[in-house]
């Protein structure tokens, strides 16, 4: 194995869904150094931009967050705009 690989970072972002004009996210957890859509390690929830929802399983972000995986700028100010954590 390669050392990369022993220490890898894990982002929390956002995988895209959904037609032209109409996304639908997924937010996971994965390693930073996959693709957008690629393989990821863990659901953590969704996000419906069309209708302002997002539905998160707060225990398992929480754990992600305290393992030292880091949020996107798009979904930390997610978290924020909507609450999620504050549950």
């Amino acid at each position: 194995m390669k050392e990369s690989e022993y220490n890898m970072a894990v982002k929390v972002r956002l995988q895209r869904f959904g037609a032209h004009k109409t996304p639908f996210y997924r937010i996971v957890a994965s390693e930073s150094n996959r693709s957008r859509d690629g393989k990821f390690l863990e659901i953590l929830g969704t996000y419906d931009p069309i209708i302002g929802k997002v539905s998160v399983d707060s225990e398992k972000v929480l754990k992600w967050l305290g393992n030292g995986a880091q949020p996107t700028d798009t979904v930390k100010s997610l978290f924020k705009k909507y609450s999620v954590l504050d549950k």
